[in-house]
């Protein structure tokens, strides 16, 4: 199909992009930091991304190095620690997310019915607290709460004459402690997008529900949860999308040797190999291979849910 071009040779729809980035161009000044800064911090640094692929020597520099093709790729599937290592991520990931996803929602379906505000805003302050406690607090926390020897549990214990529990160096518990202390730090904090969700919602939808006769359980089910839909979708979405980037600074923490069978995953590997022990190509490569996957999945995902008709990304 011809295009409609103009004397000066342009097609008539880039012509029309051109007189609106001219009309609104104190919008696009707006965003110009923001896409500067993304250029130079995010999509600059891409270029590194080719010592996973060479025997990079800090001497010879990134384009000096020799070029060695999948060598570190097919070191990393074929060793010993491989299947540990992905069944540890991808345990404890689903774990996070079977157990954390669920909770912001309910919680925020809660505070929703909340009528008294005073209440509802300490109950929101206490919830959203412990969300800006650091990681280091947070471990050292469940160190106190979790000791052997002065630990709240293993008192609680004691009380009913049971033996106290060194819970931090058993590895069935390890899952159990991250993915709980987890849910327990963000589930306020992840509350807030379904709230301004719920905000959305037309407040005559309920006032003609309550005349039908509807129950407050009915008008969360009927009214509520499907204008939520689409944010929970979406924000499903982008959790399947990150199945292997289990962050290493809790789970690195937390970490000690009785509980390495368990605790060890590749986020934890790449830090070990690649800056304790200077490995930058090998580290580079694993590192690019969690992302490969991840976006995979993304993709994946995406389009399924994009296939049964629901909210997509794309």
């Amino acid at each position: 199909m011809l295009q409609n071009t103009s004397p000066t040779g342009l097609s008539t729809s880039s012509r029309s992009l051109w007189q609106r980035i001219i009309r609104n161009y104190d919008l696009y000044l707006f965003i110009l930091p923001a896409l500067i800064w993304y250029l130079v911090f995010t999509y600059g640094p891409l270029y590194g991304v080719q010592i996973a692929f060479k025997n990079f020597n800090g001497a010879l520099g990134i384009w000096g190095s020799p070029w060695i093709g999948f060598k570190h790729f097919r070191n990393f599937l074929t060793a010993y620690s491989f299947p540990i290592l992905l069944r540890n991520t991808i345990l404890l990931s689903l774990y996070s997310l079977v157990a954390g996803f669920p909770f912001p929602i309910l919680l925020a379906l809660m505070l929703n019915e909340l009528g008294f505000k005073r209440y509802k805003k300490i109950v929101q302050t206490v919830t959203y607290a412990p969300h800006f406690i650091s990681m280091v607090v947070m471990i050292g926390m469940l160190t106190l709460f979790f000791s052997p020897s002065m630990g709240v549990f293993n008192s609680i214990r004691e009380v009913f004459g049971l033996q106290s529990v060194s819970f931090l160096t058993r590895p069935e518990m390890f899952r159990h402690l991250y993915v709980w202390s987890g849910v327990w730090q963000g589930m306020g904090w992840g509350s807030i997008i379904y709230l301004a969700a719920l905000s959305a919602v037309d407040p005559e939808q309920h006032e003609a529900a309550i005349i039908d006769g509807a129950s407050r359980l009915q008008r969360i089910r009927y009214i509520n949860i499907p204008v939520l839909l689409p944010t929970i979708t979406i924000l499903l979405i982008l959790n399947c999308g990150s199945i292997l980037s289990v962050g290493y600074e809790k789970v690195l923490l937390m970490q000690n040797d009785l509980i390495l069978d368990t605790s060890e995953v590749i986020s934890t590997y790449v830090y070990k190999r690649g800056l304790l022990r200077a490995e930058y190509s090998y580290s580079s490569a694993v590192g690019l291979f969690n992302n490969v996957v991840n976006v995979t999945v993304l993709l994946l995902v995406n389009t399924v849910v994009r296939k049964l008709g629901q909210s997509s990304l794309f």
